[in-house]
Protein backbone atom coordinates (compact mmCIF):
# COMPACT_ATOMS: atom_id res chain seq x y z
CA UNK A 1 0.00 0.00 0.00
CA UNK A 2 1.37 3.93 -0.98
CA UNK A 3 -0.73 5.97 0.67
CA UNK A 4 -0.75 9.86 0.07
CA UNK A 5 -2.87 11.97 2.53
CA UNK A 6 -5.20 15.00 -0.05
CA UNK A 7 -6.22 18.27 1.43
CA UNK A 8 -8.31 20.41 -0.01
CA UNK A 9 -8.17 24.04 1.86
CA UNK A 10 -9.50 27.54 1.08
CA UNK A 11 -8.27 30.50 2.73
CA UNK A 12 -6.96 28.07 5.42
CA UNK A 13 -3.63 29.79 6.03
CA UNK A 14 -4.52 30.02 10.19
CA UNK A 15 -4.77 26.31 10.45
CA UNK A 16 -3.10 24.28 7.17
CA UNK A 17 0.43 24.03 8.44
CA UNK A 18 -0.06 22.28 11.54
CA UNK A 19 -2.55 19.71 9.64
CA UNK A 20 0.19 19.19 6.87
CA UNK A 21 3.37 18.95 10.00
CA UNK A 22 0.85 16.12 11.97
CA UNK A 23 -0.36 14.14 8.30
CA UNK A 24 3.15 14.11 7.41
CA UNK A 25 4.16 11.50 9.94
CA UNK A 26 2.19 9.03 7.93
CA UNK A 27 2.40 9.66 4.69
CA UNK A 28 3.37 12.37 1.97
CA UNK A 29 1.18 15.15 2.30
CA UNK A 30 -0.58 17.12 -1.41
CA UNK A 31 -2.28 20.78 -0.40
CA UNK A 32 -5.21 21.57 -3.05
CA UNK A 33 -5.15 25.23 -3.02
CA UNK A 34 -8.61 26.67 -4.27
CA UNK A 35 -8.17 29.59 -4.97
CA UNK A 36 -7.45 30.82 -1.83
CA UNK A 37 -6.15 34.67 -1.43
CA UNK A 38 -4.72 34.48 2.20
CA UNK A 39 -1.55 32.54 2.07
CA UNK A 40 -2.74 29.07 2.59
CA UNK A 41 -0.61 27.68 -0.17
CA UNK A 42 2.65 29.44 0.92
CA UNK A 43 1.69 28.06 4.87
CA UNK A 44 1.33 24.31 2.78
CA UNK A 45 4.54 24.51 1.45
CA UNK A 46 6.43 25.92 4.65
CA UNK A 47 4.80 22.89 6.13
CA UNK A 48 5.85 19.98 3.35
CA UNK A 49 3.53 19.45 1.44
CA UNK A 50 3.14 19.49 -2.27
CA UNK A 51 0.41 21.99 -3.58
CA UNK A 52 -1.50 22.15 -6.19
CA UNK A 53 -3.27 25.16 -6.98
CA UNK A 54 -6.51 26.39 -8.60
CA UNK A 55 -6.75 30.32 -10.14
CA UNK A 56 -10.24 30.41 -9.20
CA UNK A 57 -12.30 28.55 -6.34
CA UNK A 58 -13.64 25.65 -7.79
CA UNK A 59 -15.48 23.71 -4.58
CA UNK A 60 -14.73 21.06 -2.88
CA UNK A 61 -15.39 18.15 -5.21
CA UNK A 62 -13.02 19.13 -7.43
CA UNK A 63 -9.98 20.18 -5.19
CA UNK A 64 -10.43 16.27 -4.20
CA UNK A 65 -10.38 15.19 -8.21
CA UNK A 66 -7.11 17.20 -8.19
CA UNK A 67 -5.67 16.08 -5.41
CA UNK A 68 -6.80 12.52 -6.43
CA UNK A 69 -5.06 13.29 -9.80
CA UNK A 70 -1.94 14.15 -8.41
CA UNK A 71 -1.54 11.19 -5.98
CA UNK A 72 -2.01 8.61 -8.36
CA UNK A 73 0.93 10.79 -10.62
CA UNK A 74 3.74 9.80 -7.78
CA UNK A 75 2.14 6.16 -7.49
CA UNK A 76 -0.43 6.49 -4.49
CA UNK A 77 -2.51 3.16 -4.22
CA UNK A 78 -4.61 4.92 -1.65
CA UNK A 79 -5.53 8.47 -0.78
CA UNK A 80 -6.64 9.88 2.51
CA UNK A 81 -8.63 12.82 2.61
CA UNK A 82 -8.93 15.47 5.34
CA UNK A 83 -10.12 18.98 5.95
CA UNK A 84 -7.61 21.94 6.35
CA UNK A 85 -9.15 23.36 9.31
CA UNK A 86 -8.42 21.69 11.95
CA UNK A 87 -11.49 19.69 12.63
CA UNK A 88 -9.57 16.23 11.94
CA UNK A 89 -7.12 14.84 13.70
CA UNK A 90 -4.39 13.76 11.71
CA UNK A 91 -2.88 11.35 14.03
CA UNK A 92 -5.82 9.11 13.58
CA UNK A 93 -5.08 9.05 10.28
CA UNK A 94 -2.69 6.02 11.33
CA UNK A 95 -6.04 4.30 12.44
CA UNK A 96 -7.96 4.32 8.91
CA UNK A 97 -4.80 3.11 7.19
CA UNK A 98 -4.92 0.15 9.29
CA UNK A 99 -8.35 -0.74 8.67
CA UNK A 100 -8.07 -1.02 4.77
CA UNK A 101 -8.70 -4.18 2.73
CA UNK A 102 -9.47 -5.25 -0.71
CA UNK A 103 -12.23 -3.25 -2.15
CA UNK A 104 -13.28 -1.15 0.83
CA UNK A 105 -13.63 2.34 2.00
CA UNK A 106 -12.81 3.23 5.05
CA UNK A 107 -14.57 6.12 7.06
CA UNK A 108 -13.54 8.10 9.87
CA UNK A 109 -16.46 8.35 12.09
CA UNK A 110 -17.51 11.52 14.60
CA UNK A 111 -18.72 11.06 17.81
CA UNK A 112 -21.88 13.88 16.60
CA UNK A 113 -22.48 14.07 20.98
CA UNK A 114 -19.25 15.29 22.42
CA UNK A 115 -20.44 19.01 21.52
CA UNK A 116 -17.27 19.45 19.13
CA UNK A 117 -19.38 19.98 16.04
CA UNK A 118 -21.19 22.99 15.18
CA UNK A 119 -24.72 23.84 16.47
CA UNK A 120 -27.39 21.66 14.25
CA UNK A 121 -24.63 19.96 12.24
CA UNK A 122 -24.50 16.82 14.50
CA UNK A 123 -28.49 16.67 14.04
CA UNK A 124 -27.82 16.52 10.08
CA UNK A 125 -25.32 14.09 10.42
CA UNK A 126 -27.75 11.65 11.59
CA UNK A 127 -30.50 12.79 9.41
CA UNK A 128 -28.54 12.79 6.45
CA UNK A 129 -27.40 9.17 7.46
CA UNK A 130 -30.62 8.05 8.27
CA UNK A 131 -31.46 8.92 4.42
CA UNK A 132 -28.17 7.13 2.93
CA UNK A 133 -28.40 4.09 4.80
CA UNK A 134 -31.83 3.76 3.91
CA UNK A 135 -30.97 4.03 0.01
CA UNK A 136 -28.30 2.08 0.35
CA UNK A 137 -28.93 -0.75 2.73
CA UNK A 138 -25.64 0.53 4.62
CA UNK A 139 -25.41 0.99 8.29
CA UNK A 140 -22.71 3.66 9.29
CA UNK A 141 -22.64 6.21 11.79
CA UNK A 142 -21.05 9.21 9.91
CA UNK A 143 -21.90 9.33 6.10
CA UNK A 144 -20.79 12.86 5.81
CA UNK A 145 -17.20 12.79 7.42
CA UNK A 146 -14.69 14.05 4.79
CA UNK A 147 -12.10 11.89 6.93
CA UNK A 148 -11.42 9.18 4.47
CA UNK A 149 -9.64 6.56 2.74
CA UNK A 150 -10.02 5.74 -1.01
CA UNK A 151 -8.55 3.35 -2.87
CA UNK A 152 -7.35 5.16 -5.82
CA UNK A 153 -9.16 2.25 -7.72
CA UNK A 154 -12.15 3.21 -6.67
CA UNK A 155 -12.29 6.15 -9.07
CA UNK A 156 -12.14 4.31 -11.88
CA UNK A 157 -15.07 2.29 -11.11
CA UNK A 158 -17.52 4.53 -9.40
CA UNK A 159 -18.81 7.75 -11.16
CA UNK A 160 -18.78 10.94 -8.73
CA UNK A 161 -19.97 13.51 -10.75
CA UNK A 162 -21.30 15.96 -8.47
CA UNK A 163 -19.85 18.93 -7.19
CA UNK A 164 -19.47 20.46 -3.93
CA UNK A 165 -20.01 18.36 -0.67
CA UNK A 166 -22.44 16.53 -2.53
CA UNK A 167 -19.50 14.37 -4.31
CA UNK A 168 -18.34 12.72 -0.88
CA UNK A 169 -22.02 11.03 -0.70
CA UNK A 170 -22.48 9.79 -4.16
CA UNK A 171 -19.25 8.11 -3.81
CA UNK A 172 -20.78 6.17 -0.91
CA UNK A 173 -23.63 5.48 -2.34
CA UNK A 174 -22.34 4.66 -5.73
CA UNK A 175 -19.17 2.52 -4.31
CA UNK A 176 -22.08 0.22 -2.07
CA UNK A 177 -24.13 0.10 -5.04
CA UNK A 178 -20.96 -1.65 -6.76
CA UNK A 179 -20.44 -3.99 -3.64
CA UNK A 180 -17.68 -1.87 -2.49
CA UNK A 181 -17.30 -2.50 1.34
CA UNK A 182 -17.24 0.07 4.09
CA UNK A 183 -15.61 0.32 7.07
CA UNK A 184 -15.88 2.82 9.84
CA UNK A 185 -12.99 3.97 12.59
CA UNK A 186 -14.25 6.22 15.66
CA UNK A 187 -12.15 9.74 15.18
CA UNK A 188 -11.62 12.54 16.81
CA UNK A 189 -13.86 15.64 16.37
CA UNK A 190 -11.57 18.32 17.24
CA UNK A 191 -13.27 22.06 18.19
CA UNK A 192 -12.65 24.10 14.88
CA UNK A 193 -9.64 26.90 15.23
CA UNK A 194 -11.22 28.70 11.87
CA UNK A 195 -13.64 31.11 12.24
CA UNK A 196 -17.01 29.10 10.42
CA UNK A 197 -16.64 26.13 8.33
CA UNK A 198 -16.57 26.21 4.47
CA UNK A 199 -20.15 23.52 4.75
CA UNK A 200 -23.11 26.21 4.02
CA UNK A 201 -25.68 25.23 5.90
CA UNK A 202 -28.36 26.01 3.76
CA UNK A 203 -26.65 25.53 0.08
CA UNK A 204 -24.50 22.59 0.61
CA UNK A 205 -27.42 21.11 3.09
CA UNK A 206 -29.79 21.58 0.43
CA UNK A 207 -28.19 20.16 -2.35
CA UNK A 208 -27.06 17.18 -0.11
CA UNK A 209 -30.38 16.93 0.48
CA UNK A 210 -32.05 17.08 -3.25
CA UNK A 211 -29.24 14.75 -4.23
CA UNK A 212 -30.87 11.90 -1.56
CA UNK A 213 -34.31 12.56 -1.75
CA UNK A 214 -33.38 11.45 -5.53
CA UNK A 215 -31.61 8.77 -4.31
CA UNK A 216 -34.45 7.85 -1.45
CA UNK A 217 -37.24 7.69 -4.49
CA UNK A 218 -35.60 5.59 -6.13
CA UNK A 219 -35.47 2.88 -3.58
CA UNK A 220 -38.81 3.75 -2.35
CA UNK A 221 -39.84 2.25 -6.01
CA UNK A 222 -37.81 -0.37 -6.04
CA UNK A 223 -39.89 -1.64 -2.50
CA UNK A 224 -43.10 -0.70 -4.41
CA UNK A 225 -42.22 -2.86 -7.41
CA UNK A 226 -40.78 -5.57 -4.97
CA UNK A 227 -44.47 -5.37 -3.39
CA UNK A 228 -45.96 -5.32 -6.78
CA UNK A 229 -43.31 -8.60 -7.82
CA UNK A 230 -44.13 -10.29 -4.53
CA UNK A 231 -47.74 -10.56 -5.45
CA UNK A 232 -47.69 -11.80 -9.52
CA UNK A 233 -44.56 -13.88 -8.90
CA UNK A 234 -47.66 -15.71 -8.08
CA UNK A 235 -48.79 -16.02 -11.39
CA UNK A 236 -45.70 -15.64 -13.25
CA UNK A 237 -42.63 -17.70 -11.99
CA UNK A 238 -42.43 -20.07 -14.89
CA UNK A 239 -40.79 -22.97 -13.04
CA UNK A 240 -43.27 -22.96 -10.28
CA UNK A 241 -47.07 -22.14 -12.26
CA UNK A 242 -47.76 -24.94 -13.13
CA UNK A 243 -47.68 -26.10 -9.30
CA UNK A 244 -49.47 -23.71 -8.38
CA UNK A 245 -51.85 -24.04 -11.58
CA UNK A 246 -52.33 -27.68 -10.05
CA UNK A 247 -52.97 -26.45 -6.70
CA UNK A 248 -55.59 -23.97 -7.58
CA UNK A 249 -57.55 -26.07 -10.08
CA UNK A 250 -57.48 -29.00 -7.01
CA UNK A 251 -58.61 -26.48 -4.96
CA UNK A 252 -61.65 -25.42 -6.95
CA UNK A 253 -62.42 -29.33 -8.21
CA UNK A 254 -65.17 -29.53 -6.00
CA UNK A 255 -66.93 -27.16 -7.97
CA UNK A 256 -66.10 -28.89 -11.54
CA UNK A 257 -69.32 -28.50 -13.45
CA UNK A 258 -70.91 -26.14 -11.54
CA UNK A 259 -71.28 -22.28 -12.44
CA UNK A 260 -69.13 -21.27 -9.71
CA UNK A 261 -66.41 -23.63 -11.19
CA UNK A 262 -64.68 -20.48 -12.90
CA UNK A 263 -65.40 -17.80 -9.79
CA UNK A 264 -63.55 -20.64 -7.05
CA UNK A 265 -60.77 -20.89 -9.32
CA UNK A 266 -60.40 -16.65 -9.03
CA UNK A 267 -61.07 -16.82 -5.85
CA UNK A 268 -57.88 -19.36 -5.00
CA UNK A 269 -55.94 -17.38 -7.10
CA UNK A 270 -56.65 -14.28 -5.61
CA UNK A 271 -56.04 -15.70 -1.94
CA UNK A 272 -52.63 -17.25 -2.64
CA UNK A 273 -51.89 -13.66 -3.86
CA UNK A 274 -52.82 -12.16 -0.49
CA UNK A 275 -50.91 -14.74 1.08
CA UNK A 276 -48.02 -13.95 -0.74
CA UNK A 277 -48.29 -10.45 0.01
CA UNK A 278 -49.01 -11.44 3.63
CA UNK A 279 -45.57 -13.03 3.88
CA UNK A 280 -43.95 -9.71 2.40
CA UNK A 281 -45.65 -7.66 4.47
CA UNK A 282 -44.00 -9.78 7.33
CA UNK A 283 -40.68 -9.19 5.95
CA UNK A 284 -38.08 -6.39 7.78
CA UNK A 285 -38.12 -4.42 4.39
CA UNK A 286 -41.84 -2.88 4.32
CA UNK A 287 -41.16 -2.28 8.15
CA UNK A 288 -38.06 -0.05 6.96
CA UNK A 289 -39.97 1.21 4.10
CA UNK A 290 -42.47 2.64 5.60
CA UNK A 291 -39.83 4.23 8.95
CA UNK A 292 -38.26 6.08 5.69
CA UNK A 293 -41.50 7.24 4.92
CA UNK A 294 -42.07 8.26 8.14
CA UNK A 295 -38.77 10.49 8.57
CA UNK A 296 -39.96 11.67 4.81
CA UNK A 297 -42.85 13.57 6.32
CA UNK A 298 -40.92 15.19 9.28
CA UNK A 299 -38.31 16.86 7.41
CA UNK A 300 -40.83 20.21 7.01
CA UNK A 301 -40.52 20.11 10.42
CA UNK A 302 -37.29 19.32 10.79
CA UNK A 303 -34.92 20.94 8.28
CA UNK A 304 -36.27 24.25 9.71
CA UNK A 305 -34.94 24.22 13.37
CA UNK A 306 -31.44 22.90 11.91
CA UNK A 307 -31.35 25.44 9.40
CA UNK A 308 -31.74 28.07 12.12
CA UNK A 309 -29.33 26.44 14.63
CA UNK A 310 -26.84 26.79 11.88
CA UNK A 311 -27.34 30.60 11.14
CA UNK A 312 -27.89 31.48 14.85
CA UNK A 313 -24.57 29.19 15.74
CA UNK A 314 -27.47 28.24 18.92
CA UNK A 315 -29.00 25.06 19.55
CA UNK A 316 -32.83 25.40 19.20
CA UNK A 317 -34.36 23.25 22.21
CA UNK A 318 -35.83 20.07 20.90
CA UNK A 319 -34.27 19.79 17.84
CA UNK A 320 -32.00 16.83 19.26
CA UNK A 321 -34.72 15.12 20.70
CA UNK A 322 -37.19 15.37 17.65
CA UNK A 323 -34.24 14.20 15.01
CA UNK A 324 -33.48 11.26 17.78
CA UNK A 325 -37.61 10.52 17.43
CA UNK A 326 -37.36 9.92 13.79
CA UNK A 327 -34.21 9.49 12.25
CA UNK A 328 -32.20 6.80 14.88
CA UNK A 329 -30.40 4.23 13.00
CA UNK A 330 -32.04 1.99 15.66
CA UNK A 331 -35.75 3.04 13.20
CA UNK A 332 -34.36 1.32 9.86
CA UNK A 333 -32.65 -1.56 11.99
CA UNK A 334 -36.19 -2.76 13.97
CA UNK A 335 -36.65 -5.99 12.83
CA UNK A 336 -40.29 -6.58 14.24
CA UNK A 337 -41.55 -9.66 13.12
CA UNK A 338 -39.63 -12.36 10.99
CA UNK A 339 -40.31 -13.44 7.82
CA UNK A 340 -43.20 -16.19 7.45
CA UNK A 341 -43.44 -18.84 4.83
CA UNK A 342 -46.32 -19.44 2.70
CA UNK A 343 -48.10 -22.07 3.40
CA UNK A 344 -51.83 -22.03 1.63
CA UNK A 345 -54.31 -24.77 2.23
CA UNK A 346 -56.86 -24.85 -0.98
CA UNK A 347 -60.23 -23.99 -0.64
CA UNK A 348 -63.32 -26.88 0.58
CA UNK A 349 -66.71 -26.53 0.04
CA UNK A 350 -68.50 -27.41 3.10
CA UNK A 351 -70.41 -30.23 3.33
Amino acid sequence: MIPFVVVPAHDEATTVGDVVRRARIHAPVIVVDDGSTDGTAEAAVAAGADVRRHARRLGKAQALRTGVVAARARGATHVVTLDADGQHDPDDVSALLAATAPRTLVVGARRTGDGALPAGRAEAIVVAGFFVNWASGLRLADTQSGFRVYPVAIFDEVPARRGGFVFETEVLLAAAARGWLVREVPVRSLPRVAARSRFRPVADGLAIGAYLAGRSLARGAAEAGAAVGTVFETFTDGDRRRERLAAMLDGAAPYVGTIAWGAMVGAEAARRAGARLAWWWRHPRPRRALVAAAGALGLPGVVPLLVLAAISGRRVPGARALVAALYAQERLDARVGAPVPVSVKPLRRSA
